[in-house]
């Protein structure tokens, strides 16, 4: 900028003028140094300096040299004139006329002053000796002597300039810095002041913020003591609600005890009154079949256990539920055994009734089954007769697979009877074992799948275990068949509903799960034949199409009850859907197809299939010699064809292939008559495998059959 360019150009005047040359040092006056002693300037006198040696009166030559002794000039020069000077006499008109004017650097009152002081210092003391007589210096002597003189008096003015310059500057800098120290006094005491009010003001704030957190404390105290009281309050309450229980209770136990105790009192009263019961009466002393002995021993025990219960609560204890359950059970006990009795006793009687009866009617009964036998034939005959002039098909099963269905149906109700008391049983001991064992039996089987062999051989072990009386673990408990006279009945009678509902449910759902199934339930039937009748008989009653059997509609059957025995599902009056219903017939089918193939590979025995392929051809054959049903035929053929197709086709070979000729020639056509528009998805079906099946001359293996290799894992 300009600006800093004119700096820099003043700076460097300054360092070239001559006195930014000159040398200063602070130890001249140590060193005894002269401060001028660095000058080289030439002084040279005023022009001036004449009029002050004019007025010089004339001075022996003494007072000049002393007032040469003055001059500060120590220059060689300067004493050889100086020298010369004293010894020449000089006229004051030779003062007064030089020859050469000197320069003059200074103004003439300041030269005038000098020449006064010069003269009043040569006049130092006069001298007796010799006369007046005027020595005067040289020209340039008293020029130099004067112009030290001027000079020392210039130092001298311009040392009193500085030093008040510099007064005033010290006294400027003094009151600019007592200025600035008030200045600053006044600040500092505004900052103290400003400090204060801050401290004062934080201190007031924190002074508010504790009065604020103390009294947000105080009401947080006042909160948890009310919450605290609440609480107390509440537990107080509670105590004294559960005081009050605890005297309602033990007022209720007292009540309690005293009815079971008036209990136990009739129960061992009646048990004594039936025991008398059990004695022989005079009328069937004479009768040698019938024999009191067990009776009355049982029954004097039965007396003797409810005789120790009565004496431990006649001592002001009331009895425990415990004692009232044996005291119960054993007046139970006691009614079955006078029932028992009785009951011999009737039949006894009875028995001698009927002998005398059967004597008289038994020929009667001989000459009317004679002719009961021989009508029977004639009418069969004549039925006979009747179907060959009908050249149709039957609408029913015959008289043997009904009979085989029958005996089934009874054997199965005959089972549940036997375990009737089992399940209707009202203690909670027994209805806890009535509800182990029937876990330990649908457990395993609801755990079939079809994942590998190991865990269908343990599911399988399980099952025969129970069945065979032995203990199996279920949920963590033991478990038995043995702990109840009718275990095993109930066991048989529920693992048997428990596969027939698999194949409804499971199968229906998930077509694979057949053949695991199937394998444990042939291998089940075959170790224990009766779950097989039980599985056939509940098989037959949820889908009478694997008898294969078409329930007729009977007189005074409702249209609800009718549909159950056709296999449909009725709650509160609904009756279940079409499609679901093919649905789950299809899955029982399934299961029969798959049960009539299979063999449980780990048995050791070699015989023949409980229920084999022969029962399979006899379906099939049965099917096709009745009339078939919409939608329901269909369905069936083509679901028993597709998981036993491939087996019956090994087995019978040429016969097979002229039975599926047969069906599709002969049966599908009367399939398709009697199936609505609506209906055509199973008849489609069961036609495509069919011509694929006569096509190719090849029934395919169903792809979820289980091979070798799925037991090995």
């Amino acid at each position: 900028m300009p600006s800093e360019s004119l700096r820099w150009e003043t700076l460097e005047a300054l360092k070239n003028s001559s006195k930014g040359k000159l040398k200063y040092s602070p130890d001249w006056l140590e060193k005894g140094e002269d401060i001028l002693a660095g000058c080289i300037e030439v002084s040279s006198l005023s022009p001036l300096s004449g009029q002050i040696l004019k007025r010089l009166s004339p001075r022996p030559l003494l007072k000049t040299r002393s007032l040469s002794s003055c001059v500060r000039d120590t220059s060689p020069e300067i004493s050889e004139d100086l020298a010369a000077g004293a010894s020449v006499p000089i006229s004051p008109r030779q003062i007064s006329s030089p020859t050469s004017p000197p320069p003059v650097s200074i103004h003439a009152e300041e030269d005038e002053q000098k020449a006064e002081e010069i003269k009043e210092d040569s006049v130092v003391s006069p001298v007796a000796s010799s006369p007046p007589a005027i020595s005067v210096l040289s020209p340039r002597a008293t020029q130099m002597a004067g112009c030290i003189r001027m000079c020392e008096q210039k130092h001298k003015a311009k040392a009193k300039a500085e030093l008040s310059l510099r007064q005033e500057q010290q006294e400027r800098l003094v009151a600019t810095v007592s200025i600035c120290e008030s200045e600053q006094l006044k600040r500092y005491e505004e900052l103290m002041e400003l400090k204060q009010r801050q401290e004062y003001q934080s201190m007031r704030d924190m002074l508010e913020k504790e009065t604020q957190e103390s009294l947000g404390r105080q009401e947080k105290l006042r909160e948890e003591h009310r919450h605290r009281m609440k609480i107390l309050n509440l537990r107080l309450r509670e105590a004294e609600q559960q005081r009050l229980r605890e005297a309602e209770l033990e007022r209720q136990r007292q009540v309690e005890g005293r009815e079971r105790h008036r209990a136990i009192n009739a129960i061992q009263e009646e048990v004594l009154q039936l025991n008398q019961l059990l004695q022989p009466r005079p009328s069937t002393l004479t009768d040698p079949a019938l024999d009191h002995t067990p009776y009355i021993t049982r029954g004097n025990q039965l007396c003797s256990q409810v005789s120790e219960v009565v004496p431990a609560s006649a001592d002001g204890q009331f009895p425990s539920v415990e004692d009232l359950t044996v005291a119960e059970r054993a007046l139970q006990e006691m009614r079955s055994l006078v029932r028992n009795l009785q009951d011999e006793v009737a039949q006894a009687a009875e028995r001698k009734r009927k002998e005398q009866e059967e004597e008289e009617e038994k020929k009667k009964r001989h000459e009317e089954l004679k002719a009961q036998q021989e009508e029977q034939k004639k009418t069969a005959a004549r039925s006979a007769k009747e179907k060959a002039k009908k050249e149709g098909l039957q609408t029913g099963a015959d008289e043997s697979t009904l009979k085989w269905y029958n005996a089934l149906q009874d054997a199965a109700s005959q089972c549940a009877q036997a375990f009737d008391e089992l399940s209707k049983a009202k203690d909670t001991q027994t209805k806890k074992l009535k509800m182990e064992l029937q876990k330990a039996a649908t457990t395993p089987v609801s755990q079939i799948a079809n994942i590998s062999g190991a865990p269908l051989k343990e599911a399988f072990e399980k099952i025969d275990k129970l069945l065979s009386s032995r203990p199996v673990t279920s949920a963590g408990k033991t478990v038995c068949t043995s702990q109840h006279p009718q275990g095993l009945e109930f066991v048989s009678y529920k693992l048997a509903e428990k596969f027939v509902k698999q194949g409804e449910e499971e199968v229906a759902s998930n077509h694979s799960a057949a053949f695991p199934i199937a394998a444990v339930a042939s291998g089940i039937w075959e170790l224990h034949p009766k779950i097989g009748e039980l599985i056939l008989a509940h098989l037959h009653k949820k889908c009478p199409y694997a008898v294969p059997h078409y329930p007729p509609m009977e007189s005074g059957t409702s249209v609800e009850d009718y549909q159950k025995i056709l296999g449909y599902r009725v709650d509160d009056s609904k009756v279940e859907g079409q499609d679901s219903f093919l649905k789950r017939m299809s899955g029982m089918i399934r299961l029969y197809a798959a049960i009539i193939q299979m063999r449980w590979p780990y048995t050791g025995k070699q015989g023949p299939h409980p229920h084999g392929l022969n029962h399979g051809w006899r379906w099939l054959a049965q099917i096709l010699n009745m009339e078939p049903l919409a939608d329901i035929t269909a369905t069936i053929l083509f679901d028993f064809l597709e998981v036993c197709g491939n087996a019956l086709m090994k087995l019978y070979r040429g016969q097979f292939w002229k039975l599926i000729l047969l069906i599709y020639e002969e049966y599908f056509p009367r399939i398709e008559a009697v199936t609505s528009t609506g209906q055509m998805g199973s008849v489609t079906r069961l036609k495509q495998f069919l011509e694929t099946s006569l096509r190719t001359k090849q029934i395919p293996v169903p792809k979820s059959e289980l091979g070798s290799a799925f037991f090995r894992s």
